[in-house]
């Protein structure tokens, strides 16, 4: 497969140490050569190898940056390309004029996500491990990072390999009696279809019981924290960031908007959101931030209802409790360094499905026993050992679904008596399906839309 040579800022833009200018490509080596000035020549450098010179502008002779360039020649690069990384120093400036110089001598600007769909079309990461690497750029937690740089080194792949060995097996069976029973082969028999589609069937299942956890892992839970005002919503934001970044003050209705920050608890990435007190008010202002605050409540994947547990349960409280029927919610009891009025024993008695935490975020008190309930709730106190394959990608998941349905009807196909031609459908499809997870028969727009989602450089 044949590609032109392309380049991009491969560091965060601003100012820092080093930036880094990624080129990859036929002409990579020579496209920078034609600005590099050192020793020797990159064309003549070993591969893998970092050089110390200066870019020059060949027209004028002006010296455009100092620069460490890394030469790696292909196969082993990447992109199984040649790659040319030119490391400059951190800026706006500098690293703007360095890439406008590339570009100008032989290179295009890279679109989002090329270095690593030039990675998967040249066989080096299958789409699975092309799609974890943005979850590895992304991670929030140390468990996430973990999960997505298991995916990249192929976890994932080699299971869904595996499984598609197992029904193209099948398959060759069926075929071979079909088309051939002059010859000594074992019959295909309902039964051995069937241990068959099982195994491969509990193989799906496994992966799509991980998938709350992973998808939790990959993307976050949205968590509202809700209550009436001042109850000490922001409070309890602040405490969990360990930052303040919510206003607090005495004063009911302080905030009127939502307030959105990510924290990891016990492994698992939130995305908190502090939502203005829900309530009736003439302000128009706070009237907006109530209203934004009743969509975020229908949005989320976690609720936090805070309590004054110095004041006895309110007809807000109780709206608010009804509101959250139905959803995953945490009940939280506050300002316990003051005098209880709330009867929380019959609390816990009229809503037993829903665990109650008792805190003084003030006194910075019940702080542990909430992550720990959050832990409970999602991961029955700890996340999974990391030999467990997780599966998180929604387009991983809906197909998984779809090749397990396959498997399904074959089953009930074989069930019914179906001949064996006829089943031989459904278990094609099902491979098909895992196919797609991995790469194989998917469309050019979808490859162009997964990549499309990277950043620059990546």
């Amino acid at each position: 497969m044949e590609f032109d040579t392309i380049a991009a800022i491969a560091t965060p833009m601003g100012e820092g140490g080093i930036a880094i200018i990624r080129v990859s490509g036929p002409e990579a080596i020579a496209v920078v050569d034609k600005l590099y000035r050192g020793k020797k020549k990159l064309s003549t450098v070993d591969s893998h190898t970092i050089n110390y010179g200066h870019l020059i502008d060949p027209q004028t002779g002006e010296r455009i940056e100092e620069v460490m360039v890394s030469v790696m020649r292909a196969p082993r690069t990447y992109t199984r390309e040649d790659v040319v990384e030119v490391n400059c120093h951190g800026g706006l400036v500098s690293v703007k004029r360095v890439l406008q110089y590339i570009l100008k001598y032989g290179a295009r600007l890279a679109e989002p996500g090329e270095f690593t769909k030039r990675a998967f079309l040249n066989g080096r990461l299958d789409l699975s491990q092309a799609e974890a690497v943005i979850d590895l750029i992304r991670a929030k937690t140390d468990r996430a990072m973990t999960i997505a740089m298991q995916q990249v080194e192929g976890r994932l792949s080699k299971l869904i390999k595996r499984l598609r060995q197992d029904l193209i097996e099948t398959l060759a069976h069926i075929e071979v009696t079909i088309d051939y029973p002059e010859h000594d082969v074992e019959e295909v028999t309902q039964q051995f279809l069937q241990e068959k589609c099982e195994k491969v069937k509990a193989e799906i299942n496994r992966l799509l019981t991980t998938a709350e956890q992973g998808k939790i892992l990959r993307e976050g839970l949205k968590t509202a924290i809700i209550g009436r005002p001042n109850v000490g919503k922001s409070s309890l934001l602040n405490a969990l960031v360990h930052e303040n970044k919510a206003i607090v003050t005495d004063i009911p209705g302080t905030t009127r908007d939502v307030i959105e920050e990510y924290v990891n608890v016990r492994g698992v990435p939130l995305q908190l959101i502090d939502t203005a007190g829900i309530r009736e008010t003439e302000d128009v202002v706070e009237r907006i931030g109530v209203e934004r605050s009743r969509q975020v409540l229908e949005e989320a994947d976690l609720i936090l209802l805070v309590l004054n547990i110095a004041e006895p349960l309110t007809e807000e409280d109780e709206a608010l409790l009804q509101l959250a029927k139905g959803m995953k919610t945490i009940m939280i009891a506050n300002k316990t360094d003051l005098e209880p009025r709330l009867d929380t024993e019959a609390l816990q008695a009229r809503y037993p499905d829903i665990p109650l935490i008792k805190t003084s975020i003030k006194e910075e008190q019940g702080l542990d026993e909430l992550e720990q309930a959050i832990a409970d709730l999602y991961f029955s106190g700890a996340i999974a050992a990391g030999d467990m394959t997780y599966v998180s990608n929604s387009r991983h998941i809906a197909l998984l679904n779809e090749a397990k349905q396959a498997i399904d009807d074959a089953l009930a196909g074989l069930e019914m008596g179906v001949p064996v031609d006829v089943v031989q459908i459904d278990i094609q499809k099902a491979w098909e399906k895992l196919g797609e997870i991995i790469g194989d028969n998917v469309s050019e727009s979808l490859i162009d839309q997964l990549f499309s989602q990277f950043c620059l450089g990546k």
